[in-house]
């Protein structure tokens, strides 16, 4: 096999092409190598090609099990054709509209040599020739105007190291002004193009000479360091902080940064505030959501109705129906729902919330009203369908997400002010999950007159996106709150549950007892804890308790890094359950090798990805949009010719993935324990031996808990357990919502505070 080779080539033929990230399937014919005799396949990142264009490409053969020999180009320079038999093919190509093989042919013989320069600078005279307009012979050359703008900008961007994909992006977002915007402001980049950050445009403007004081850098620098704060959960920053992230970040002076902060304020990209004694830097839109939050749940909260009378006769009738006793706390969260505005239900596992919701949903249907059941990702809508019989949706689904371009990150909703949701009682589930950001999109869709039930466990793990939503509404006060106590006697039968409630209260679990559904396998170190967890997981938990390896058993941990964070562990598992074959097709992607027959996750929400259902004559029955974050598939097939996965989810659904989508998934036979939240699994096992403290606290421990049904299997060290249960620090967020509401109440003349 051989490498580093550069091939000079005209382009003979395009077989196959993606228009979203240009990988490309064509076959050339060399011209600076005798060896190679005839056409030679080619692949690569080589947007917009064209029969007839010429290429110098440097990359290596390399052999295809199917295809043959190949080469693959890793980087490239394309040029417009010079010979005459060149721009014919390049005009016959399809590039231009109106132009085929007959009337390519009769302009290169009319303008030989010069065609293509007639054709940039002088289209009035393609006029001449039968069958040109002026108007047609002025849209060729617009056109080919627009292929010589987008060579220019991916050489350009090409030579700042930026690769054809993105290229590609930048300018369908830029156009012929790719050049001088990215001149200008390469800090432009980190604000347009998804996927393109502050890091990325740095090192380009850094290529470029820009200064690291330049205006544009600093306030890049400051909205990437708010924005990065969001990823770690946090709505706001405090001004001090923020200045010395920014200062850590950028090595430039305080006062710069200072000014820059200005700046932004007055351009309302960022917005100051001062709550207490603290001033809190938000991104705009942060600080809107929060702002609009806290009023419009106060705003729905004004919505209650006058009802108490004779509901306790309502309330035993549906408890005769359903053969249920209700606790004293069920019945206070039924009627409060009934009533109020807005009602948030809270409390741990086995306090009954499935069954007060299933109480308030019979009521509501009994006096006629429409109900929409929602929770933040598929996996806890499935569950909630399941627990209710009424049908749930994501969130999202709810909302009617749609897409403002081709990006599937960038989006709206079609539910919204102007067309709110058509529901009387809106109830929502797992809101522990829920981020500032989407309940704002939520709020923002719920109608006049609806009224709003939240239920969640608050002392599960906060939302992955920026705030503390449901914590922060209970702790206002402002908010009528119910919590569940009381443990029902089935659930006290359980170890799982029993457990979980000693550890949110602080105390160790008890385990090993006889006849439990929670077990602790001590090991000294993490080599014996993960020898211990295959054993488990690959044969003692299937033969025992009947239970499937790829359905039912799930390994959660703590981290994902270490001996026995996910990255190893998935590896580890891979390799015992599912090792290389030569009759398997695998694919290495940012150090994670894809394999047929893998487990997969879905791990960020994509409303526009495609799936289909087939029967079993391959016929398509069903086709739809959306796979969700913690949705669990199965790697079907991978086709490195075409660069696809196929993935099939729910055993049914066919997705196919393009290679540069898979960074939406990852191994799934192990998971954090942040990704497990609103699933649930009939076996947990979850290896713990050390790791850092405030990483290894007490809602984590409780979270991956309660995500099992029948069996809890922890392995390693119980001393670490311990320490999870001691540490009942979680890492704190800047969040104001809280206050938010208590201000805002008292304007509304709330009566709960």
């Amino acid at each position: 096999m051989q490498s580093d080779r550069v091939l000079e080539a005209t382009v003979e033929g395009v077989i196959f092409q993606n228009s979203e990230n240009g990988y490309t399937v064509f076959t050339v014919s060399v011209t600076n190598d005798k060896e190679i005799d005839g056409e030679l396949t080619c692949v690569g990142m080589i947007p917009n090609l064209n029969e007839g264009e010429f290429l110098r490409m440097t990359g290596s053969f390399v052999m295809h099990p199917t295809y043959g020999k190949q080469f693959n180009v890793a980087d490239y320079t394309k040029s417009v054709p010079t010979s005459l038999s060149g721009i014919e093919k390049y005009l016959a190509s399809g590039l231009i509209k109106g132009i085929g093989e007959k009337m390519a042919k009769k302009i290169v013989e009319e303008f030989k040599e010069d065609t293509l320069d007639i054709i940039e600078n002088y289209p009035e005279q393609l006029a001449n020739l039968k069958g040109i307009t002026l108007e047609k012979a002025m849209t060729i050359s617009a056109i080919f105007h627009e292929q010589v703008h987008l060579r220019q900008a991916m050489m350009f961007l090409q030579s700042y190291g930026i690769s054809p994909t993105y290229a590609l992006k930048i300018y369908k977002k830029y156009k012929e002004r790719t050049v001088e915007i990215v001149k200008e402001n390469p800090y432009a980049l980190a604000d347009d193009i998804i996927g393109i950050g502050f890091k990325i445009a740095d090192s380009i403007a850094y290529r470029m000479g820009i200064s690291e004081a330049s205006n544009y850098r600093v306030r890049a620098g400051i909205k990437y360091t708010l924005s990065l704060a969001t990823n770690n959960g946090h709505v706001y920053l405090p001004r001090q902080a923020l200045i010395e992230k920014v200062f850590e970040l950028l090595n430039v002076s305080e006062g710069l940064i200072e000014n820059e902060i200005t700046s932004l304020m007055i351009e309302k990209s960022i917005v100051s505030e001062v709550i207490g004694e603290e001033t809190c830097i938000y991104l705009n839109a942060f600080f809107y959501a929060e702002s609009y939050v806290a009023k419009k749940l106060l705003e729905i909260s004004l919505n209650a109705i006058d009802k108490s009378s004779g509901m306790e006769e309502e309330i035993e009738k549906v408890e005769k129906e359903l053969n249920i006793s209700l606790a004293v706390n069920q019945k206070e969260a039924v009627i409060n729902a009934l009533i109020n505005g807005v009602t948030v239900i809270t409390g741990g596992p086995g306090t009954g919330k499935t069954t007060t919701i299933n109480t308030i949903i019979n009521l509501l249907k009994k006096e006629g009203l429409e109900i929409e059941l929602a929770a933040p990702t598929g996996r806890a809508a499935k569950r909630m369908t399941e627990a209710t019989g009424h049908e749930a949706k994501t969130i999202h689904r709810l909302l009617e997400v749609k897409f403002m371009s081709e990006d599937s990150n960038r989006q709206s909703f079609e539910k919204n002010e102007d067309n709110p949701i058509e529901a009387d009682v809106i109830i929502i589930d797992e809101c522990s999950m829920v981020d500032c950001l989407l309940m704002f999109n939520l709020l923002k869709a719920v109608g006049e007159g609806s009224r709003l039930i939240l239920v969640g466990d608050s002392n599960q793990l906060p939302s992955v996106g920026p705030g503390n939503v449901l914590k922060d509404i209970i702790a206002s006060g402002a908010i009528k709150t119910v919590e569940l106590s009381e443990i029902f006697r089935q659930a006290q039968e359980s170890a799982i549950v029993m457990n979980a409630h000693r550890i949110n209260q602080g105390e160790y679990p008890e385990v090993n007892e006889k006849e439990s559904d929670f077990f602790f396998v001590k090991r000294l170190n993490a080599d014996e804890a993960i020898n211990t967890m295959l054993e488990m997981a690959l044969r003692r938990i299937p033969k025992s308790f009947g239970l499937d390896f790829f359905k039912d058993i799930q390994i959660l941990t703590p981290m994902r890094k270490s001996a026995l964070g996910i990255n190893n562990l998935n590896k580890i598992l891979q390799q015992a359950y599912n090792p290389p074959k030569h009759h398997k097709s695998e694919f290495e992607y940012r150090q994670t090798i894809f394999r047929e027959g893998d487990k997969v996750m879905q791990i960020k929400n994509n409303y526009a990805t495609v799936w289909k259902i087939y029967d079993s004559g391959k016929n398509l029955v069903e086709e739809g949009t959306g796979v969700f974050n913690g949705d669990e598939g199965i790697i079907e097939r991978i086709d490195k010719q075409k660069e696809t996965m196929k993935v099939i989810f729910d055993e049914e659904k066919v997705v196919e993935y393009d290679f540069t989508q898979l960074d939406e998934l990852d191994l799934s036979y192990a998971i954090t324990i942040h990704k497990s939240q609103g699933s649930e699994y009939k076996a947990v096992i979850i290896p713990i031996h050390s790791g850092p403290y405030m990483l290894l606290n007490r809602n984590l421990l409780y979270t991956a808990l309660t995500r099992a049904k029948q069996l809890v299997v922890i392995i390693g060290s119980f001393d670490t357990v311990k320490q999870m249960v001691d540490n009942n620090r979680e890492l704190a967020r800047f969040s104001a919502l809280s206050y938010r509401i208590k201000k805002f109440s008292k304007i509304f003349g709330n009566s709960n505070l």
